[in-house]
């Protein structure tokens, strides 16, 4: 049996051209990372994300159910490519805990110019959008930023431990003030055109943990 006859019917025409269900759903995804990214998720259609990759529109339904179904692969797939960037950069055991911060800063520089400052971060676009997002995918963002608040908690008590941070840093805190205020840098890149808010933030964020202001007392 083959791998578009194993899949459950959907609503929507087949694809005219031959393609394994997987291979082109996973198309579909990163077609709309690329441009829900640029646009956000209530002004992306339908027509473009299908354009790019050659699948007549009729077809998208054959592969999601809804587009709220395709914004939920969408996060899925963003959460899980940025997991794996935070991971190559907070898990450095070859690194101090602090410079890996400003590693993924720079990183992330990098990427925004790389695009042109079209792309953001997808959460942060969508985060925008939430009073006209449905609450499951709201609750699916805010699921996402939980986990990313853990794994900057978990380096920036490497930090503690290294000796680069006081003792009595808020950990939790820190690492909430950080992202809160770090898709507010990266949409005002966008805005400039240039990643010198997102360096100036990081400067600002490292000089307020180094003071003490997230501290317990």
């Amino acid at each position: 049996m083959s791998a578009v006859q194993s899949e459950p019917k959907r609503r929507g025409r087949p694809p005219k051209v031959a393609r394994d269900y997987q291979d082109t759903r996973q198309e579909l995804i990163r077609s709309g990372l690329a441009i829900i990214t640029e646009c956000g998720f209530i002004s992306a259609g339908i027509d473009p994300i299908v354009k790019q990759i050659g699948v007549p529109k009729g077809s998208f339904y054959h592969y999601f159910a809804s587009k709220e179904e395709f914004g939920h692969a969408v996060l899925k797939a963003y959460g899980v490519y940025f997991a794996g960037k935070l991971a190559r950069h907070l898990e450095r055991q070859d690194t101090p805990p602090l410079a890996r911060m400003g590693a993924f800063v720079e990183d992330a520089c990098r990427g925004m110019a790389r695009f042109a400052f079209r792309r953001g971060c997808l959460v942060g676009n969508l985060m925008q959008e939430v009073p006209q997002l449905s609450q499951a995918l709201g609750e699916h963002l805010l699921a996402i930023l939980e986990e990313w608040e853990a794994r900057l908690a978990a380096c920036l008590d490497e930090a503690i431990q290294a000796g680069e941070l006081p003792a009595d840093t808020d950990i939790k805190q820190a690492a909430h003030h950080f992202w809160s205020g770090w898709e507010g840098a990266v949409m005002r890149a966008k805005l400039q055109q240039s990643a010198q808010p997102m360096t100036d933030y990081w400067l600002s964020y490292r000089r307020a943990l180094s003071l003490g202001v997230f501290s317990r007392g």
